[in-house]
Formats: C-alpha cells, structure tokens, sequence
C-alpha cells in the first residue's frame, strides 16, 4: 500500500508502564507488540518515542496536594492540565520500553515531559502548542514524506502525534491494530475527530505491509 523508502514508521510509548500492570496501563496494551514489530520488519526508517518524567513533574497528581489521578487543573500560563498516576520516571523500569519490542532499527528516539513544567503527548509538539521536537525537520532531511503512527494511546499521545504529523504537512496513517487507547472522558472521540479533520487516515497493518 506505501511506498517505505520515504515514510516512516513512529512507534509512540510502547513503555512497561502503559502496559498491563504498569503505573498507567492502558487496556491490552501489549497486544500492540506484535503487530509493531511487524511492521519494525518492513520498515527502512523507524522512531521511537519515549515519556521521560523526572520526579514532581506537573502532569503528575502527586504534584498537586488534594487531587487525583484523571482531575483536571489550570496551570500557572492558563493551559488545562490533567493528572496522570506518576509513571515513567527517568531511569526506572517503568520508563524502559518493553520487552520484546523490535527497538534495533531505530534511528532516533524522542524523549517527552522530561522537563518538569511542561507536559508532552505528541512527538512533533509539547503540550504548550510551541515547544517542537525538531522531529518534522529531522523528517524533511531525510526525505521522508510519510509517516505510520503505532503504539500508545490512541486518545493521547499516538494520537496527537498522527494528527500534528499530519499538520506539519506529512501523509499520514495511523496504524489500527497496532494502537490501543485509554478512552476517558470522551478522549477517543475527541481525538478520532480530531485526526479526521488533520486527514490522518487509519489503516490495518496487513494493508500497510501489502
């Protein structure tokens, strides 16, 4: 279905602690392990990303004295900020990515929220809608036109970074059974809307790897 010389292929926090039993699973999250690698196999050009939080970081609930997991908060510059459990702190087992997951190929890693004031979910744009990656210049270097989005959350971070894929002016596809998301609050439906209006357009791994 593509042509993989000029795309490639984002996985987004496949990490111990959004899998089953981790600080902040997402429901069957290893079941996009599999699929992943599949795609590891076929693909020339691979990224990864990676949340890297130090201790206190703001997205973290334990940083607000008397909220909890999944509260909302205003920020001191005015952005909403919601509260996660403390997950993927540097260095921790929690942060690593997971076991069995296909990493030799990759090129580049993309840490996110490692500064302790600004949450990050896509691997183009932090979450103050300013703060880039560098990730879309490092793509246009290489001559890549296309990107395939996998990994987790659909709703958050695998999401967001196929829809700011797709305004940085990149083809982009979002790779179904390779995601899985966190559906909360309305979040999957938000960001599938979002993404249809970005023209990221979803597809199944068997028709990507035809």
């Amino acid at each position: 279905m593509i042509g993989f010389e000029h795309s490639a292929l984002i996985i987004v926090d496949v990490q111990n602690d959004f899998l089953p039993g981790g600080a902040l699973a997402v429901a069957d999250g290893d079941a996009v392990i599999a699929p992943v690698n599949a795609l590891v196999a076929r693909f020339a050009h691979v990224v990864l990303t990676q949340d890297w939080h130090p201790p206190g970081h703001v997205s973290f609930a334990s940083s607000h004295p008397g909220r909890a997991a999944h509260d909302r908060v205003a920020l001191a510059d005015g952005r909403e900020q919601v509260l996660w459990p403390d997950h993927c702190l540097w260095d921790t087992r929690g942060a690593a990515l997971a076991d069995g997951l296909e990493v030799a190929k990759a090129e580049l890693v993309i840490r996110k929220g490692y500064r302790a004031d600004l949450d990050s979910y896509s691997a183009f744009v932090e979450a103050d809608g300013r703060t880039r990656t560098g990730l879309a210049g490092y793509l246009r270097e290489r001559g890549l036109i296309r990107v395939v989005v996998a990994g987790l959350a659909t709703d958050y971070c695998a999401g967001w970074t196929a829809r700011d894929a797709a305004q940085a002016g990149f083809e982009t596809l979002i790779a179904i059974e390779a995601t899985r998301g966190i559906y909360r609050d309305g979040s999957m439906e938000r960001t599938l809307l979002e993404m249809r209006a970005a023209n990221v357009r979803a597809a199944t791994v068997a028709d990507l790897l035809a």
